[in-house]
């Protein structure tokens, strides 16, 4: 089986709810994977919008997700830490998930949700990293990836 991130409040390629939206309720959405690549002690999951006008807008980081679990809960609490696993600060300046918001007329932006498969217990970052440092380190132990594309516009 391989390696696959859904969700069932979207499918890939297909327009994200409103409640997931900073238009709704900022609720991050319930994502499940499976087909875990083996030797996998972690995971790290990345959402980034490349379509932002500055760049790269990243808008969660999850990070030390235990190898044994196989989703995130809709609305996951926002705190830097919820147990064992850690959250990032977004280029909203918070932590948790922060929701599609683009630009009105800017078009559809395409949010990438990216699981990564990692090869480590817990990743060696700051107290409080950013997003970036996340996918940076993340990608030093990446075993394998997946990634559900959502699209989002505010016209």
């Amino acid at each position: 089986m391989a390696f696959r991130l859904t969700s069932p409040a979207f499918a890939d390629g297909v327009r994200i709810p409103t409640r997931h939206t900073c238009e709704g309720d900022d609720a991050s959405p319930l994502l499940v994977w499976e087909g875990v690549p083996e030797g996998t002690r972690a995971f790290a999951l990345i959402c980034s919008d490349p379509d932002a006008p500055v760049g790269t807008w990243y808008h969660w980081a999850v990070f030390d997700i235990p190898a044994t679990m196989c989703r995130l809960d809709e609305d996951f609490p926002t705190d830097g830490r919820v147990g064992d696993i850690r959250q990032a600060v977004t280029d909203f300046r918070r932590t948790g998930y922060g929701g599609p918001c683009p630009p009105r007329g800017h078009g559809v932006h395409h949010y990438r949700f990216r699981l990564m498969a990692v090869d480590v217990e817990r990743l060696a970052v700051a107290a409080s990293p950013d997003c970036r440092d996340v996918e940076a380190e993340a990608g030093r132990h990446l075993l394998a990836e997946c990634t559900l594309t959502g699209l989002y516009s505010r016209d």
